[in-house]
C-alpha cells in the first residue's frame, strides 16, 4: 500500500505540473491563431472566446494522453536516476508490480478521453460550425473590424470604419469603395448608421460625406459631396455545411451510415482511449534510466515511440477509410502490436533484473 499510495501521489503531482504546462501551450496558440484570423477580419472579435472553447475541448483528449504518457515517464525515470528503484527492488518488489498502480492511475484519464473522444469532441466541432454559419449570415457591416480594411463576401466592396458604437450601428470615420458596371466609387464619410426598411432590407446610410466615381485609368472622374447617402447591405446566408465524421454523434456514425469514412473515424474515437493505457504501460519499460549515464536516450526514444503510434493510428485510419482495412479490424492491430511490444519490454527489464539478482548472489558467495 505504501508503495502504490508512493507512485500514485508522485504522478498526480507530476501529472498536475505537465497538465497546466500543456494546457497553457494550447491555450496560448489557439488564442494567437484565433486573434490573428480576428485582426485580419476573417473571424469576428466577439467570437473568439466561444471558438477558444470549442477548440479547448477539442485538443483536451490529446493533452490528456500527453499528460499521462510524460507523468509516468517522468516518475519512473526520477525513480531510476535517483536510485530509488534500487530501494524497490531490494525489497521484492518486481518491475511487473508497477503495472498496478500506473493502471490505478490511467485508468481514470481513459475514461476522461473516452466521454471527451466520443461525446464532447464531436458536439465541440459541431456547435463550432453551427457559431460560425451564424457568424457568417450576419451582415456585411457587422462583421466590420474598427481599423481594419474588410473585403464583403462578393468582393464588389471594402469597407473601412474608425470605430463602431456597443450595439454596431453607429459609424464614425466611413470608407467604402465599391465598383458597379466597370466603375470604380470611393465614398468617405464623417458618421453613418444603418437602417432597416419595412420589407426587411438593411441600408448603410452614410452622413456628411463624398463620392469618387469613375473608370480606372481614365481622367473622367466625378466628385459628389452629399448630406446622406443610403446603401443597401447583404446579408448572406451561411454556408449549409454537410456534417463531416468528425462531427456526428456516436450513433449516427455506426448505426445511422456505417461508411469507411464514418468507420475509420469510430476506430480513432475508440483508439484514443485504449492508446492512453497502452502509452502508460510502455512508459513504464522506457522510463528506466541508467544511473551513471544521461537521461537523453530514453527520453528520445519515448517521444519516438510516442510519434510512431500516433502515426500508425493514423495510417490505419486511413487504409479504413479507404477500404485497405476491414471495419470490424479497424485500429486494433496497432494497439495490439503495441501492447506487445509493451509486455516484451516489461518482460526484458524482469529478466534483467532477475539475472543481475543472481549475479549479485553469485558473487557474494565468491
Amino acid at each position: 500500500m505504501i508503495f502504490r499510495a508512493s507512485l500514485i501521489r508522485e504522478f498526480t503531482q507530476t501529472g498536475l505540473l505537465v497538465g497546466a504546462v500543456l494546457t497553457a501551450i494550447l491555450l496560448v496558440t489557439q488564442v494567437v491563431r484565433l486573434l490573428g484570423l480576428a485582426a485580419g477580419g476573417a473571424l469576428a472579435p466577439d467570437t473568439v472566446l466561444a471558438m477558444l472553447g470549442f477548440g479547448a475541448i477539442n485538443y483536451l483528449s490529446i493533452a490528456l494522453s500527453l499528460t499521462l504518457f510524460i507523468s509516468v515517464l517522468s516518475t519512473i525515470s526520477r525513480c531510476y536516476s535517483d536510485s530509488e528503484m534500487v530501494v524497490w527492488f531490494s525489497t521484492g518488489i518486481g518491475i511487473f508490480d508497477f503495472v498496478r498502480p500506473v493502471l490505478y492511475f490511467a485508468l481514470p484519464f481513459a475514461a476522461i478521453v473516452a466521454v471527451l473522444s466520443l461525446y464532447l469532441s464531436p458536439w465541440s466541432i459541431r456547435k463550432a460550425a453551427e457559431f460560425q454559419a451564424r457568424v457568417e449570415s450576419r451582415s456585411e457591416i457587422s462583421q466590420v473590424t474598427p481599423g481594419v480594411f474588410v473585403e464583403s463576401k462578393q468582393a464588389d466592396r471594402v469597407f473601412f470604419v474608425d470605430a463602431l458604437s456597443g450595439d454596431d450601428r453607429t459609424l464614425s470615420n466611413v470608407f467604402v469603395q465599391s465598383l458597379q458596371n466597370q466603375r470604380l466609387g470611393v465614398m468617405v464619410a464623417a458618421r453613418g448608421h444603418q437602417e432597416t426598411a419595412a420589407n426587411g432590407d438593411k441600408f448603410i446610410v452614410l452622413e456628411d460625406g463624398r463620392r469618387y466615381e469613375g473608370t480606372p485609368g481614365q481622367a473622367d472622374y466625378k466628385m459628389v459631396d452629399f448630406t446622406s447617402y443610403a446603401m443597401r447591405i447583404e446579408s448572406k446566408e451561411g454556408k449549409s455545411r454537410e456534417g463531416s465524421p468528425k462531427s456526428l454523434d456516436l450513433k449516427d456514425l455506426v448505426v445511422g451510415n456505417p461508411s469507411p469514412e464514418n468507420m475509420g473515424e469510430f476506430h480513432w474515437r475508440i483508439g484514443l482511449p485504449v492508446s492512453v493505457v497502452v502509452l502508460a504501460l510502455l512508459a513504464v519499460p522506457l522510463g528506466y534510466v541508467n544511473p551513471r549515464a544521461g537521461r537523453s536516450a530514453n527520453v528520445v526514444l519515448a517521444i519516438l515511440t510516442y510519434t510512431i503510434y500516433n502515426n500508425m493510428m493514423s495510417i490505419a485510419q486511413a487504409w479504413v477509410v479507404q477500404g485497405k482495412i476491414p471495419g470490424w479490424i479497424g485500429l486494433w492491430p496497432v494497439h495490439a502490436a503495441f501492447a506487445f511490444v509493451a509486455l516484451l519490454l516489461l518482460l526484458r527489464r524482469a529478466e534483467n533484473l532477475r539475472l543481475h539478482a543472481w549475479r549479485r548472489r553469485f558473487m557474494g558467495r565468491g
